[in-house]
């Protein structure tokens, strides 16, 4: 996706939308834990650590949200949302914007997370070979890792033009149609691959995803053969990404690095030029980490 570096009827919430149908859209995750706060045998304070993990829960899945839609959202009443928010918002894990009154996640929870990465140093090493990766290609650089049977971007730094791919930090994107996914599974251990694929779902976003779990597998060999990953539109019209994995010490993948371009500013010619310049942050990250042996030197060595 491209963007910009923007009976009775129930009652709507501060961006219209009813009741009902944000309860609709509720993810799985907060409907099952919406279940477990109404359940009356919780004590009260395991009911209220519910609450507390619902309403983060919430301000994950939308950045910025009142009180009035986490109310219906969570069928919590106001002032227990509100409550609960003012607490977190003095310790530091909720923020508040004071022209809206909306409510966000803060800073503070990002780095609670992080400390969950496989290497806590992870985003500290790669900050600066993104960063000039990012000044060498002009476009919008990502540092991604696995979660579940999915990824999720863990770091990014913005392309300098106006026009480039819409992303965040803590947004997840599927594995089997980003540079990023192909990556990490090309080098991943064949039974671990098996077992993250037996939970992934190869849905089409695109004309060109990969839907089928041989080819995908065929896809992977071809990834690893040459040394890095591609996504030719796969996942987001008009955009096309290179990507290569980041190891640790063991020479096990533990992260995926990509650069993605608006298809109109994707030169074939200089692709070489593009993969040449990820392999080698990713070298440089991987030996911060202490990768002695890295493995894409096997790759380069046979093209």
């Amino acid at each position: 996706m491209l963007s910009k570096s923007g009976g009775k009827r129930a009652p709507a919430g501060p961006e219209g939308e009813s009741a009902s149908h944000i309860a609709e859209q509720a993810p799985e995750s907060i409907k099952t834990m919406d279940e477990d706060i109404g359940d009356s045998k919780q004590p009260e304070s395991v009911a209220a650590v519910l609450k507390v993990f619902a309403i983060l829960n919430a301000l994950g899945e939308r950045s910025d949200i009142g009180i009035t839609d986490l109310s219906v959202r969570l069928a919590m009443p106001k002032a227990t949302v509100y409550r609960f928010l003012q607490t977190m918002k003095s310790l530091g894990y909720v923020r508040q914007e004071p022209d809206s009154e909306r409510y966000g996640l803060a800073m503070r929870m990002f780095e609670i997370g992080a400390k969950a990465l496989p290497s806590p140093d992870l985003v500290e090493l790669a900050k600066h070979p993104m960063q000039m990766l990012a000044d060498a290609t002009g476009e919008t650089v990502h540092l991604g890792s696995l979660i579940d049977s999915e990824i999720i971007y863990i770091h990014k730094v913005d392309s300098r033009h106006m026009l480039g791919m819409y992303s965040r930090v803590g947004r997840r994107a599927p594995l089997h149609c980003t540079a990023i996914g192909k990556v990490l599974l090309a080098w991943e251990h064949p039974e671990r691959r098996d077992r993250i694929l037996d939970g992934a779902e190869f849905k089409r976003f695109r004309d060109k995803t990969i839907t089928e779990r041989p080819a995908f597998l065929a896809e992977l060999a071809q990834v690893k053969g040459q040394g890095y990953g591609e996504d030719r539109e796969e996942f987001d019209d008009h955009i096309r990404c290179l990507g290569v994995p980041i190891f640790d010490r063991l020479g096990q993948p533990i992260a995926g690095m990509s650069v993605s371009f608006p298809t109109f500013r994707f030169d074939d010619a200089k692709a070489p030029d593009y993969i040449r310049l990820l392999q080698a942050a990713s070298r440089d990250i991987s030996e911060k980490l202490g990768c002695t042996r890295f493995p894409l030197d096997a790759a380069q060595a046979a093209a």
